[in-house]
């Protein structure tokens, strides 16, 4: 039988792990104060962009992908209903559920506030010389190896 060792991870590891779990999170706060201009709250563009990318589905299964209990994402549904970013429909499967949709007005709010991040982060990005970019983008490719 061979047993699988669980890797330590090094000193310096930590140090990056810490330094890009900090960096990610100044610049997504950065970034998300273009969703303000939306009118949109960050919890209502969070459940919409799970809508918009992983597909319909239900209230219960939106609150797991959210990491919210249930009555909080009941809620967080009816106001995306009320401003017309979501609907639900009938659960085929089960007639006593519903699925959760986003609507074309939700999925249009959804990638406008990406373009605006987008557009936000790339203004950045032209202030850093070319080598300094390049650099970027090797550790964005390195990054999405990581998820």
């Amino acid at each position: 039988m061979v047993e699988h060792a669980t890797p330590v991870s090094t000193a310096q590891s930590v140090m990056v792990a810490d330094r890009l779990h900090s960096a990610a999170i100044h610049l997504l706060r950065a970034l998300r104060r273009e969703d303000a201009k939306l009118g949109v709250g960050p919890a209502k563009l969070s459940a919409l962009s799970v809508l918009v990318f992983g597909g319909p589905r239900s209230i219960g299964a939106l609150a797991r992908a959210e990491q919210v209990r249930l009555p909080t994402m009941s809620r967080l549904v009816s106001a995306l209903e009320r401003d017309g970013l979501a609907t639900r429909t009938p659960d085929p499967e089960d007639g006593r559920a519903s699925r959760v949709h986003p609507t074309v007005r939700g999925r249009s709010v959804l990638r406008r506030g990406r373009a605006r991040r987008v557009a936000t982060l790339a203004r950045r990005l032209e202030q850093l010389p070319a080598a300094d970019r390049a650099l970027l983008a090797r550790a964005a490719d390195l990054i999405e190896g990581l998820t």
